[in-house]
This record gives structure tokens, sequence and C-alpha cells, in this order.
């Protein structure tokens, strides 16, 4: 009987002793569950409410936007201060804007059609390859082509200023709602009670 109870002593001190070496606070095991769940929780809502990358890329977006329509309207004023320096004014025949000051996409159009139409009523209806060499109208062609070409770029150069202003616009607007969108989220983890 001795020999049972002293073995029985023996096992639950040597169980007592690998516990306290284990663990010598005696404070329990994490649960790996519970200890999942709350880091699961933390990465799903950063305590600012907003995901990192959203927000980098909604800032991106607005800085962007920007620029462009910084852009946009910096090229149109330029082209437009430009073109008004040379006093261009739309011939009083042409089929569009007569009268107006070339300062503009539209009015250059009509401008740029209407040098054309003088160009061939003067060159009998001939372009400036059409031309001899030695023919003295071919001078007259060769400038209308010039003055053509410049107007229709900056006919061009009006229409890329006004897509980067629209592009830029979208951008800003894109940027501004992924920022709203986040906050939104952030405000909604904030109320949602953490489970016990």
């Amino acid at each position: 009987m001795n020999r049972k109870w002293t073995m029985a002593l023996s096992t639950a001190k040597v169980i007592a002793t690998i516990r306290a070496q284990v663990r010598p606070d005696n404070n329990p095991l994490p649960d790996a569950d519970h200890d999942h769940h709350d880091r699961g929780e933390q990465n799903a809502r950063p305590s600012d409410g907003t995901i990192p990358m959203r927000r980098t890329a909604s800032t991106l977006s607005i800085v962007i936007g920007s620029l462009l329509i910084i852009g946009g309207v910096a090229t149109w004023i330029v082209v437009s201060t430009t073109l008004a320096d040379q006093k261009i004014v739309v011939s009083e025949d042409a089929s569009c804007l007569a009268g107006d000051e070339v300062d503009g996409p539209f009015s250059a159009y009509c401008e740029a059609m209407v040098i054309d139409k003088h160009a061939l009523e003067a060159t009998g209806g001939l372009r400036y390859a059409e031309l001899g060499r030695e023919d003295p109208k071919r001078q007259t062609a060769m400038t209308a082509s010039f003055l053509q070409a410049s107007l229709f770029t900056s006919v061009v150069a009006f229409g890329v200023a006004a897509m980067a202003v629209a592009v830029g616009v979208l951008f800003f607007l894109i940027g501004l709602g992924m920022r709203d969108v986040a906050r939104r989220i952030g405000d909604v983890a904030g109320r949602t009670p953490a489970p016990a």
C-alpha cells in the first residue's frame, strides 16, 4: 500500500515539475483560434480606418488629376495667347465665325479652311505638289499650306489640352471617391463591436 502511494506521489511530483518547467508563470496557453481571430480583426480593421494601399492610390489619383488639370489649362492659355498675339481675324467670306479674332480652336479651324479656299482660287484649284517648280503660284500654295498646317496644329493643341483637363477631373473625382469609401469603411468598422 505504501509503495502504491509513494509511486502516485512521485508521479504527481514529476507532472507538477514538468508543468512548472514548461509554463513557470502558470499562465494558460493562448487559444490559437482566438489569437488568429484577433490578428485577423486587426488586419481587417486598421487603426485609422483606411487600408494603406487604398489611401496611397487615392492620393496618387488626386495628385495626377491635379497635374493634368493644371497642365491642360496652362496649355490652353499659352496656345490661345500665342494665336491672339498674331492679330489674325477670320476672313469675311469664311463659312463660319467671319470677322472673329483667331484665339480659339473654332476660329482657328475656320481660318484654316478659308485659307485653303483662297489658295485654291489663287492656284486655279491646284495643290502645292501639283504645281511646276517654276510656277510663281507655287510660293503662294506653299505659304498657304504652312499657315493652314500651323492653324490645324493649334486646333490639335486645344483638343489635347481639353482632353487633359477632362481626364484630370476624372482622376481627381476617382481619388476623392476612393478616399470617401475608405473613410466610410473606417466609420463602419469603428462602430462594429469586437467579438468577445
